[in-house]
């Protein structure tokens, strides 16, 4: 079975839980529509006090027409029956299209809200949580709660208006009869409370089975070169086939219980229709009662138990929503451990230096950094280098405060990463991995980013610095080409130059290069070096590499080996050394 990793040891919440749940939602997301809300309410209460006008009107037809023999009552019946459904039309399609308006508006936000948030959170959220899984978060369980609005907000207007309506009517006719017509009432209570307790739990478990579904849906498309590769296309389709099985098994217990409430109302209804049949027959016959206050009694229950069994439909799908908004403020309710500072200082002018003093750092508890001192001069290259796990990516997450240190001082310019909004710190940064992320838009986008302030001679100097403009010729559209899903449809090199046009516009004064080569061709690579070059030109930058060819023109080079800096001089003093670096270099140079 699929497991929620943030929900699965959550105790099923009480009802005065759940009724906080939904007055958060009320308070956040529907109370802003309130006039919109309120004019869905009055136009479903004008429908549902139809029902009792229809009901009613059911006296007069058979004691004055039917029974009677009025041939002049006629016409004003039937005007009173067109304009009540005619009314009752009208006040259905305003209350249907106000509350489409308000579902949608309402979804929209609370998907945003919920992105934006997941964006705050740090780094250890998101490799704790999929991408499917956390997709599954903002589309399934949103999805899930996009009728509670209209269930409930239907059931206060529309069918207790009814209610009261209809009842109404049938206490005016016989109020013992109507007590004789609830008598199944309270048989619905156990089996109600049951009831909902199962639909809540399976719709927890249809949650949890819906995210593994994403998770595996995910893995499988953005991993469709290795799937192919490897043969894997029954194993995985019989994976998902599973989890597909599962969630049938657990959407359908919880369709069953969401419609046994309804069901049990049935049942309730045919014992009052019984009992008042056995108990007010003796009466018309008697002539105590006439056949329109039959007629009209009969009609007002008859059409009472429609709204109490969608008022019971309700219920279950509450219990539904009540499982995915439980899930959606779990989200809500986590908070990043890094933060802005209570009294921020200003980013430092111009090109800083970067300096790590006696840094500690872990992963949980692994320990990755053990007392670095670190220091990049400014408008200098500093690479760092060493075999993997050294802790060299750390350095790059600590200036950038994806991580902060457990002991020591990370600081910028003389001023503590800790010290400056996550915003100005991170605008200090231009960063080109190995793995140059671009998104499924166009060239243009990708390089651009969403800015406005970019003229089309500043772009160009870009595209020609990074060598954009050695392939864009070739592109079917030029810069308005779909690069396609992480830039399909571009070769690695031509990503990396995109990405390095991208830090061109940043002019940033701190650049992080990290392995931006390594898994290029020789053609490539030179290509793309030409533009790094050209890009780390008046500012601090820090490479991390493995292939020491790269680096050997660099000011210093920062030699890392379990979590310490070993050695530091340039690339001639370190191989006059004969230490770690002397021995890497000798290593890659025996293996071409």
């Amino acid at each position: 079975m699929t497991r929620d990793p943030l929900g699965e040891d959550a105790p099923d919440t009480s009802a005065r839980e759940r009724a906080r749940l939904f007055a958060w939602l009320w308070r956040h997301y529907l109370q802003p529509h309130w006039p919109l809300i309120l004019l869905a309410v009055t136009f479903m209460a004008i429908e549902g006090a139809m029902f009792g006008a229809l009901s009613y009107m059911m006296k007069p037809m058979f004691d004055r027409v039917f029974v009677g023999g009025n041939a002049e009552y006629v016409p004003l019946v039937a005007l009173a029956f067109f304009g009540i459904f005619a009314l009752r039309a009208v006040a259905s399609v305003i209350q249907k299209v106000v509350l489409s308006k308000v579902s949608q508006e309402t979804v929209s936000a609370l998907r945003v809200d919920m992105i934006r948030h997941m964006m705050t959170l740090d780094g250890s959220f998101h490799q704790s949580f999929s991408p499917g899984y956390l997709m599954q978060r903002v589309e399934g369980d949103v999805g899930s709660i996009t009728k509670v609005w209209r269930a409930l907000i239907t059931g206060a207007g529309r069918d207790v208006i009814a209610l009261v309506s209809l009842f109404g009517v049938a206490f005016a006719i016989d109020w013992r009869w109507t007590l004789v017509a609830l008598i199944g009432a309270p048989l619905l209570v156990a089996p109600a409370l049951f009831l909902q307790r199962f639909v809540r739990g399976n719709a927890r478990a249809a949650r949890d089975v819906a995210a593994g579904l994403s998770t595996r849906l995910n893995e499988i498309l953005h991993g469709i070169v290795p799937v192919k590769l490897n043969t894997l296309e029954r194993y995985q389709a019989e994976r998902y086939r599973n989890l597909t099985r599962r969630r049938i098994r657990t959407e359908v217990r919880s369709s069953a219980g969401q419609a046994s409430i309804p069901g049990l109302i049935d049942i309730m209804s045919g014992l009052g229709f019984a009992g008042v049949l056995l108990y007010g027959g003796g009466e018309i016959l008697s002539g105590d009662k006439t056949v329109g206050d039959f007629m009209a009694f009969f009609t007002a229950i008859g059409l009472a138990f429609e709204p109490l069994r969608r008022l019971g439909a309700v219920s279950g799908v509450l219990q539904v929503a009540a499982a995915g908004l439980e899930r959606i403020k779990q989200i809500f309710d986590l908070r990043p451990e890094i933060a802005d500072p209570a009294s921020p200082r200003d980013v430092p002018d111009g090109v800083p230096d970067v300096v790590l003093e006696d840094v500690h750092a872990a992963y949980g508890d692994a320990a990755v950094l053990e007392g670095v001192n670190l220091t990049a001069k400014a408008g200098e290259i500093t690479a760092l280098v060493g075999p993997s796990g050294a802790g060299k990516s750390t350095v790059f997450n600590l200036l950038t405060r994806l991580v902060d240190p457990h002991a020591g001082r990370v600081s910028i310019g003389g001023v503590g990463v800790d010290e400056m909004r996550l915003k100005d710190l991170r605008r200090l940064f231009s960063v080109v991995s190995q793995d140059a992320l671009l998104f499924d838009e166009t060239l243009r986008e990708n390089i651009v980013l969403g800015r406005t302030d970019i003229d089309d001679d500043r772009l160009q100097s870009a595209l020609e610095a990074a060598h954009v403009t050695d392939f864009l010729p070739r592109l079917p559209h030029g810069l308005e080409t779909q690069v396609g899903a992480r830039g399909s449809n571009l070769s690695g090199g031509q990503r990396q130059r995109v990405a390095i046009a991208r830090a061109l516009l940043r002019d940033t004064p701190i650049l992080l290069l990290d392995e931006a080569t390594s898994a290029l061709d020789a053609a490539s690579e030179a290509v793309v070096q030409d533009a790094l070059d050209r890009l780390a030109r008046g500012r601090t930058t820090l490479v991390i590499a493995h292939r020491l060819s790269t680096i050997r023109d660099a000011d210093k080079i920062v030699v890392m080996k379990d979590g310490r800096v070993v050695e530091e001089g340039t690339h001639e003093s370190l191989l006059a050394r004969r230490g770690v670096y002397a021995d890497l270099h000798r290593l890659q140079s025996e293996d071409g």
